[in-house]
């Protein structure tokens, strides 16, 4: 009898080391941290078509788990490896498997990423960049950008986005959709171009489309923000009159990607965005202007200024005939030859 509750006792003590162990085992595997030799934080990403192995491939490369068995024997317990979230992920040193496993299935610390577009880029221009920040497709945002149906389900009647993709910082997600990207862009756009600019438009005789066609050209010229008016002058004075608009960047517009410098060539050679062969506006936008040149082209400044030329200090010199345009010419010239001898 004694041998029999001795054998009992060895059994319950056995039986509880057993539980403790599988206990520690299972708050070890779980809630046990990751330390992150390398600092205190750490960024991750999840990509389109990642597999889970793929995805565990990239943590232990980067060293944001302890153990690879631990994490995958923790994710088929909790369930729901198919369901990893794509996205840029912030983890903090010490974090433990669940939560890691947790925050990627359900997109729980998915970062925003910060884009800023600059004023006066084209569609292919931001493409790239979108490319570079958020890793999505750049040939499938060109393919949207031209796409009329869609271009028609986001409110806009034209055959391209280029123009209406404003300008401005944005947060998007990690590989984000590029129709969502554009949605966004086209969305601010409209919401800037309320009823009271449209009222202006009307106004004025024009299409969304020609404003923001004269809007881009201002904004390719123009690099004081006060200038901005007096360059829309100086183009609807020139239309009025029946003048070639003469812009630079509209010929460049139309040379080889990546844009280069104009050649004195480049301005005989008759293409549709060619100002100085054909008389009145490019046939578009030919990039995506900012609000301020948006304004300057609705509300353009009155005047009688007919040329400008650069003044070779970020400004311009602006003239009413071309003889004082052509005195402006040589200064600018002359300031760029001792600019030159400076160097």
């Amino acid at each position: 009898m004694k041998v029999s509750k001795r054998r009992w006792s060895y059994f319950w003590i056995l039986a509880g080391i057993v539980v403790l162990a599988v206990a520690l085992f299972f708050m070890n595997a779980f809630n046990g941290p990751n330390p992150f030799p390398e600092g205190e934080q750490k960024t991750f990403f999840v990509s389109k078509g990642q597999t889970f192995r793929s995805i565990v491939d990239s943590l232990e490369a980067q060293h944001l788990i302890r153990s690879r068995a631990l994490f995958v024997f923790v994710a088929r317990v909790m369930g729901g490896m198919e369901r990893m979230q794509i996205g840029k992920y912030l983890f903090a040193s010490g974090i433990s498997n669940a939560d890691l496993f947790t925050s990627l299935r359900t997109g729980r610390d998915n970062s925003l990423i910060a884009v800023t577009i600059p004023e006066g880029t084209r569609a292919r221009t931001q493409s790239r960049l979108y490319a570079r920040l958020l890793g999505i497709d750049s040939s499938r945002f060109m393919m949207l950008v031209k796409q009329v149906a869609f271009i028609h389900d986001l409110g806009i009647r034209d055959t391209s986005l280029e123009g209406y993709l404003l300008p401005d910082t944005y947060g998007f997600s990690w590989q984000s959709d590029e129709a969502e990207i554009l949605e966004r862009m086209a969305g601010q756009f409209k919401e800037f171009y309320n009823d009271s600019l449209l009222a202006r438009q009307q106004q004025l005789g024009w299409t969304t489309k020609q404003v923001l066609t004269l809007a881009s050209i201002v904004e390719a010229e123009a690099v004081e923000p006060s200038e901005r008016p007096i360059i829309a002058g100086v183009y609807l004075n020139r239309i009025q009159k029946g003048m070639k608009l003469e812009a630079d960047p509209t010929v460049q517009y139309g040379l080889a990607d990546p844009p280069r410098r104009v050649l004195y060539a480049d301005l005989r050679v008759d293409h549709p965005y060619n100002t100085y062969v054909r008389r009145g506006l490019p046939p578009g936008p030919i990039n995506n202007p900012g609000r301020s040149s948006i304004l300057a082209a609705l509300y353009p400044a009155r005047h009688q200024y007919l040329y400008f030329v650069a003044d070779g200090k970020g400004g311009h010199r602006f003239s009413r005939t071309y003889a004082e345009h052509r005195r402006n010419v040589s200064l600018y010239r002359k300031a760029r030859r001792a600019a030159a001898q400076k160097t």
